[in-house]
């Protein structure tokens, strides 16, 4: 599974012209079954369709009342959504250039919302890719300040999402935008896994002494914590192998050199991975002893269960060929997911109803 060299022209034609969703070239690895409360082999719940008419919704994240605040990818819109589906527009979001898979992308909720009513948002701007904090009032959205600016723009592989995690720092994924060495480029915030403080300065205990938490990747756009503050995020493959990640601090991912588990002891080898045509993989959950993936291309959303260790179980598709392309899935304060479909975003075949909010029951 080593990548050849990206000194052959072959190669490089190939690594500028690849994505996720080109067909599968290697068959999918899974580690053994383990026991799960979330109970993989059972029937989810009746899934609702909460809201519907919406443009390339690309990420969800809660208020303190339980309603939500939903980004558009290409109209640059920030909703806000109500547990009972009535969707409000918050605004446009200033500064944003969507183009290609950039735009308006990750939204995160500041810890100490109820003093501060910070908004961060990962958008594309004119120049680059940035995260941008806004504050979050009845008139909509206020006092725009950038906290990281910089991060690599491109047509594809932007990254774009946000989440504060269990310490409470800002945790942010981003793409090497087709522009593969970035990825182990440790002066370039391209193809990283970013950790910072609430005003965008790296965060103490980060490995380098610089924003960057782990490198090597690829197109990360789906980050999630287990109770025990344990990390992973989603990966998109080029044309063979898409991955999930258990992140780690100061870790290698292997991207460009590795795709998939490369067995050479300077990167960390995934978690599981799954052919590009059964996932490309973008938002990650976990809820209920269970790891969830949205997949685009797999249009399926992939159950794997995690044990107390770490290691996780087979993985188990949900909702396939139901909804279409599925691009965000997020925990609901009320035990529910959340999960978002990506119709509209060009390589879908929207319905009359999409793009849409589908919510599973807590089960």
């Amino acid at each position: 599974m080593r990548r050849r060299s990206l000194l052959t022209a072959t190669a490089a034609v190939l690594l500028l012209a690849g994505c996720s969703d080109s067909p599968p070239t290697g068959g999918p690895t899974t580690p053994p079954p383990l026991p799960s409360t979330s109970s993989p082999g059972q029937r989810l719940p009746q899934v609702r369709v909460l809201a519907t008419g919406l443009a390339v919704p690309w990420a969800v994240a809660f208020l303190p009342d339980g309603d939500a605040l939903v980004t558009e990818r290409d109209s640059a819109r920030l909703l806000r959504v109500t547990q009972g589906g009535r969707v409000t527009p918050v605004g446009r979001v200033p500064g944003v250039e969507p183009g290609g898979e950039g735009g308006l992308m990750g939204v995160a909720i500041s810890p100490s919302y109820p003093q501060d009513r910070y908004v961060y948002l990962y958008f594309t701007a004119a120049s680059d890719n940035r995260v941008v904090r806004f504050r979050h009032t009845d008139g909509g959205l206020e006092n725009a300040t950038p906290i990281v600016t910089g991060i690599p723009k491109g047509g594809n592989h932007n990254g774009g999402r946000l989440a504060f995690g269990p310490d409470k720092m800002l945790y942010i994924a981003t793409g090497e935008v087709g522009d593969v060495r970035l990825a182990q480029d440790r002066d370039s915030l391209g193809g990283k896994i970013l950790r910072v403080t609430a005003e965008g300065r790296p965060a103490p205990g980060n490995p380098f002494g610089t924003r960057i938490w782990s490198y090597g990747h690829r197109n990360v756009q789906g980050l999630a914590w287990d109770e025990r503050g344990r990390l992973y995020a989603t990966e998109f493959g080029q044309d063979r192998l898409d991955e999930i990640n258990q992140i780690t601090k100061g870790a290698n991912y292997g991207w460009p050199e590795v795709e998939g588990s490369g067995g050479d002891d300077r990167f960390t080898d995934p978690l599981l991975t799954w052919t590009t045509d059964e996932a490309s993989p973008s938002g990650l959950a976990y809820t209920s002893g269970s790891l969830w993936a949205a997949g685009l291309r797999g249009r399926r959303l992939w159950q794997v269960p995690v044990g107390a260790d770490g290691r996780v179980g087979r993985s188990v598709a949900r909702l396939e060929d139901q909804y279409g392309r599925l691009r965000a899935v997020v925990p609901a304060p009320d035990g529910s997911l959340w999960v978002t479909t990506s119709n509209k975003d060009g390589r879908g075949d929207p319905t009359a109803d999409d793009d849409r909010i589908l919510v599973i029951p807590p089960h």
